[in-house]
């Protein structure tokens, strides 16, 4: 299993966070998906080795943004 963390901004509540785990969770080979919007980021658990730009896509598509990291 392969963790990533995505920092992310503009979720403010539950609605949120279901919203980006709804939106990760239909990437093939993504188990599981915990978005905590009081800390700001998104962990992503994953079977096999998932494109981190696809999931940053999937969530700046739904409306919020991905923090570049430097």
């Amino acid at each position: 299993m392969k963790e990533t963390i995505i920092k992310v901004n503009g979720m403010v509540c539950g609605g949120c966070e279901n919203r980006v785990q709804n939106a990760l969770k239909n990437i093939e080979g993504v188990e599981n998906v915990v978005a905590d919007h009081e800390k700001g980021i998104v962990t992503v658990t994953a079977k096999e080795e998932v494109s981190v730009d696809v999931m940053k896509e999937r969530i700046e598509d739904i409306g919020f943004e991905v923090v570049k990291e430097d």
